[in-house]
């Protein structure tokens, strides 16, 4: 495996930055056609599970196909869609700004990144939804190899560390740094990987953590192949995944925006109405398995799905600038006039009419303490910890998946993947090492045990 030092090389998302203005000529626009018909071509993330309402979820309902035949009976023209699957969100924003995309999906990072090449290129992109977010940032996390002897960030120092340049990941992993007090750039050994190298880089013991956002570090913990080190909930700062348009497209064809927001409205109500069937869904046109999108995307998942532009997103936006100008990945800008050009609000807005301000204020998310039985086409919701643990010892042999969320950050995980402490009467999870020892060493007497001592003493 070829290892790719970010000091040495130019990272995959600096490549986008550094394509030549030549490159808006190359071929035709997606949405080329005869004038009676148009094809609007979507770049997704399938793998990238935060994405699914404007991806693979609504793929495969069908959503915006249906809403493009009722434009089309209303216009006369007819509308084809074509589907790109990518692994992340550079290879998106490349042929955004080539003309070869039309409607993309990506993290905040990249979606920076997209506006950024689009107004130096004279492409200029937009901001039009949401997919899915998290208002403490739990949906990236750092993971070790379970066994591997790391408890927490300092333990990193001198280490190898496979991240994503220019994604919400890395930017988790070079803020958590720098709160643990470490160097990004000089007290560990980052190398720039794709998402599914880095995971058999750890594995192979090339590298000794990786920062992935949705949905890597939970199946590599589902599969055993690795323990959460860091929560992304610990910073407290909102990460999210969204939608972004080629603006040249959105004025040409402002029919197909709006076809498309009410199309992920539509999936959007799908997941939150039938969350486990949506998971299902999903896992089949991923691959990955259902109980770790559910994890993710579930009634209490770690993601909340919500296609409004909330004001504590657009703020968290900005504050990410200033990461990204630090790895060089976007050039000096006045961050509030270039995110606010980049924000365009107009299509969600006239998508919810007059219900939009209420939806605009709503952050509801349902419990995150679940238990998934085998055979069972719903999920068991609990009210904390101790009354998951008693219901899971019941009917052992029959649960799928147990979630709980961390006594600390709030943030989802596997309860047979948390560590867990004892503190009185109470039993506790942790999605990491580092809360846990946080915790015991504010109680005395607290202390930690196993998942096993934790079923046995709930009863």
């Amino acid at each position: 495996m070829q290892h790719v030092f970010i000091k040495r090389t130019v990272p995959l998302a600096a490549a986008v930055l550094l394509l030549p203005l030549a490159l808006t000529g190359c071929g035709s626009e997606a949405a080329a056609g005869d004038g009676r018909t148009v094809t609007v071509t979507v770049g997704y993330q399938s793998k990238t599970i935060n994405t699914v309402t404007a991806g693979a979820l609504l793929r495969s309902l069908g959503s915006f196909e249906r809403e493009l035949r009722a434009q089309g009976n209303r216009d006369g023209t007819t509308y084809r869609v074509r589907w790109q699957d990518y692994a992340t969100g550079a290879p998106i924003t490349a042929q955004m700004v080539a003309g070869k995309v039309d409607i993309g999906s990506m993290g905040d990072f990249p979606l920076l990144i997209n506006a950024a090449r689009g107004k130096q290129l004279h492409a200029p992109t937009r901001l039009v939804s949401v997919t899915g977010y998290n208002l403490r940032g739990a949906l990236n996390t750092i993971v070790a190899k379970p066994g591997s002897g790391l408890r927490s960030l300092s333990d990193l120092r001198g280490q190898n560390v496979s991240s994503s340049v220019g994604s919400a990941a890395d930017g988790t992993l070079v803020r958590a740094l720098r709160r643990a007090g470490l160097d990004p750039e000089q007290d560990i050994h980052k190398l720039n990987q794709q998402p599914a190298v880095g995971a058999s880089a750890l594995q192979s013991g090339s590298v000794d953590a990786l920062s992935q956002f949705v949905a890597w570090p939970g199946l590599l913990a589902f599969q055993g192949k690795a323990q959460a080190l860091y929560d992304g909930g610990a910073l407290g700062l909102p990460t999210f995944h969204g939608v972004t348009v080629r603006g040249g497209f959105a004025d040409v064809h402002p029919a197909v925006v709006k076809a498309f927001l009410a199309a992920q409205r539509d999936a959007t109500g799908y997941l939150q109405t039938h969350p486990v069937d949506a998971a299902q869904q999903v896992a089949k046109a991923t691959g990955l398995p259902p109980e770790v999108v559910y994890l993710y995307n579930g009634a209490g998942g770690l993601a909340t799905f919500d296609p409004t532009l909330k004001p504590q997103l657009i703020a968290a936006l900005k504050k990410d600038v200033p990461v990204l100008r630090s790895a060089k990945l976007t050039g000096p800008v006045n961050v509030d006039s270039f995110v606010d050009s980049f924000v365009d609000d107009r299509y969600v807005k006239e998508s919810y009419g007059s219900g939009y301000a209420k939806a605009l204020r709503s952050t509801a998310h349902p419990s995150a303490d679940e238990v998934w039985l085998r055979g069972e086409v719903r999920t068991h919701s609990f009210d904390g910890p101790a009354a998951l643990l008693r219901f899971v010892a019941a009917h052992r042999g029959t649960v799928r998946a147990a979630y709980v969320a961390d006594a600390t950050t709030g943030s989802r995980w596997f309860a047979d993947k948390s560590v867990w402490v004892r503190d009185g009467a109470r039993l506790l999870p942790f999605a990491t090492p580092a809360t846990a020892d946080a915790w015991t060493r504010r109680h005395p007497r607290a202390h930690t045990l196993s998942y096993t001592a934790a079923l046995e003493q709930s009863r």
